[in-house]
């Protein structure tokens, strides 16, 4: 039982990451049925008889063809480890492009999941017993696993938060309003979701500062001379998205990076669009921080992270208070620890981390770059045949897109288009996608927006388009 006793006096910040794998690894080779169980990644011999049963085929109409294939990987196997995409609506084939709201989980994020209740499942950090110990290890190896999905320096530069919403409020009351003075100004651009407009609006409100707004062109695209236009040294942040939500828009994300810090400004980018389409580098970027979700990269809910440089981190107060982010408290006063954990207060979801890993797991073996390639020829498919709808206008048309397709019809409004949809099995998104500035720069107060993900095929485009060509009710 040595090795149990020695984690009862064990410290992150005394050994740090590879202490807590050294940990796991010694509590695996003394006790090997407590040996953590690995995370899955893609493999088609793990694909249940029932569930490839149940997926459409080439005698579908709709189903995936035996050419489509994600690198070398038949998109057909793919599905397969999606249970969900075997769901029936309304007495039809489900036909999911409701992707930039949430990603469906493989069957490998799910058993995980299960896998760390069953065997797992305890508090992190500070247990003296055999399931804290691999609930630390779980939870520090999913936080590597983040840290090296978009090319961290250490894990200790990510922390684990709910998703990119909270995520960007921990950015703007921990690091950026303790450097806002009235007069001061936080750049934006008109293409952001809502959760990265409203709380740098709250602490503008609160500070005296003001925001300025970068726009886009007829396309959708950021026009850069005007946004390098609008830094002064007023400027103390900036705030940009690498994807639009609403438009599927990809932003030049490293000139604008660049363009911030030739004034000297810090940036974080809102990574909520991108990390399910294509490669991440926060390196490649330069950014001071990025923020996603792990719903929306096939992992679960509940579940996000914030990457920050160290020394922004440094600078930074923490969030929330509560245990494990301490090193010491008493009434007078509370020393805190380093980042990742001064910003982790109290239990995490330490369950959803994990999975995230798992989803991590999964989308790096089949090849980020493969993924991106194969949605790029899919996207290209879907707006081709959507453009020959009559009646049908595609809003937005930036030359660089990933994955998301905004459109309205003559005649018909969104919602009615959604409700027309769902009648036959195809789930869209109808309404203002939290990103109702950008769609008033085109006119609109909302669209149907379809969005693509890996697992889907050319067969449910035509689906959908053929759906659209038809009378409505």
């Amino acid at each position: 039982m040595t090795t149990v006793n020695n984690y009862a006096s064990y410290r992150p910040e005394d050994h740090g990451l590879p202490g807590i794998l050294e940990l796991g690894e010694k509590i695996a080779a003394y006790f090997p049925e407590f040996a953590p169980a690995a995370s899955v990644a893609y493999n088609p011999k793990v694909v249940s008889a029932e569930s490839s049963k149940t997926f459409r085929t080439d005698g579908d109409k709709y189903g995936a063809s035996s050419a489509e294939r994600v690198g070398g990987v038949p998109v057909s196997e793919i599905r397969a480890d999606f249970p969900i995409l075997s769901e029936r609506v309304g007495g039809k084939p489900l036909i999911w492009l409701d992707n930039a709201a949430t990603t469906q989980r493989p069957r490998q994020v799910i058993e995980r999941i299960v896998r760390y209740y069953e065997r797992e499942n305890s508090n992190t950090h500070r247990g003296a017993h055999t399931l804290a110990a691999r609930s630390t290890d779980a939870y520090e190896v999913a936080r590597r696993k983040v840290a090296d999905f978009i090319g961290a320096a250490s894990p200790d530069n990510i922390i684990f938060t709910r998703g990119t919403t909270e995520g960007l409020n921990l950015v703007a009351q921990s690091y950026v309003k303790r450097r806002l003075r009235p007069g001061d100004e936080i750049i934006l651009t008109i293409l952001e979701h809502h959760a990265n407009i409203v709380p740098w609006q709250m602490i503008a409100e609160e500070t005296g500062a003001a925001l300025k707004i970068a726009p886009v062109d007829e396309t959708g695209q950021i026009i850069l001379p005007e946004y390098a236009a609008l830094f002064t040294p007023r400027v103390k942040f900036a705030s940009i998205t690498q994807v639009s939500n609403a438009l599927g828009v990809i932003t030049p994300t490293a000139e604008m990076v660049a363009i911030a810090h030739s004034f000297g400004t810090p940036v974080c980018v809102d990574g909520a669009q991108s990390v399910s389409h294509m490669p991440v580098s926060v390196a490649g970027l330069d950014a001071d921080f990025f923020v996603f979700s792990g719903h929306k990269v096939f992992g679960p809910n509940g579940i996000g992270a914030v990457y920050g440089k160290s020394e922004p981190l440094e600078e930074a107060r923490p969030y929330q208070g509560g245990g494990n982010m301490i090193e010491d408290v008493t009434f007078e006063r509370t020393t805190y620890k380093k980042a990742p954990a001064k910003f982790e207060a109290g239990t995490g979801n330490i369950a959803a981390a994990v999975g995230l890993g798992a989803a991590i797991d999964y989308v790096t073996a089949i090849g980020m770059e493969n993924i991106e390639s194969y949605e790029r020829s899919l996207l290209e498919y879907a707006v081709r045949e959507l453009s020959a709808v009559p009646g049908l206008r595609l809003i937005g048309s930036a030359a660089q897109r990933a994955g998301v397709i905004s459109f309205v019809m003559e005649g018909r409004e969104t919602e009615e288009i959604g409700d027309f949809l769902n009648a036959a099995g195809i789930a869209v998104r109808a309404g203002h996608h939290c990103a109702q500035p950008i769609l008033r720069r085109f006119g609109l107060e909302s669209t149907a927006r379809p969005s693509l993900a890996f697992y889907n095929v050319k067969g449910e485009i035509d689906a959908l388009a053929e759906r659209l060509e038809s009378p409505p009710r």
